[in-house]
């Protein structure tokens, strides 16, 4: 990303927020240059297991040429020994409330999602496609047929192993 790109990025994702000069303050001088902002405002976040959410964006970033936001979550913590990664798409606020899915964890109003400026690597949150500023999110519909198409490949993958 350059300058300009981040600095609309930054302003989409701070408008979120209850206080945005805080949020900016928060992203400069975090050590994990993470801050948490509210989702169910400007967009909810649909959380996927890692291999799944992986997948799906493989099939997405086929099929259109920019996904809405999508962040990655090594799933480490001090207290988890085996991580549980996580891929989350930025959907349409409302998406997490009508979402029925197993293993899909919805954030929609009345959660926080730890996010990561955008342009700038941090150490367990990172993006895998940042925002643009132009508000731009993952149509939930198409979402679900990539999950369709992911989940598909995978199981045709197990099907082969000897």
């Amino acid at each position: 990303m350059h300058g300009s790109d981040i600095k609309t990025a930054v302003e989409w994702l701070v408008s979120v927020a209850p206080d945005p000069d805080a949020c900016r303050w928060e992203w400069e001088r975090s050590p994990l240059g993470v801050a948490l902002l509210p989702a169910g405002r400007q967009w909810d976040v649909l959380i996927l297991p890692g291999e799944l959410g992986q997948g799906a964006l493989d099939v997405l970033t086929r099929l259109l040429d920019r996904p809405g936001p999508v962040l990655a979550d090594s799933g480490a913590t001090r207290r988890s020994r085996t991580p549980t990664p996580r891929v989350g798409f930025f959907v349409p606020p409302g998406t997490a409330s009508r979402w029925i899915g197993t293993g899909v964890r919805g954030a929609g109003r009345g959660t926080w999602i730890v996010v990561p400026y955008p342009g700038r690597a941090t150490g367990g949150v990172r993006w895998l496609v940042a925002p643009d500023g132009s508000g731009t999110l993952t149509d939930p519909a198409l979402l679900e047929l990539a999950m369709h198409e992911a989940a598909a490949r995978a199981a045709g993958k197990e099907g082969r192993k000897p």
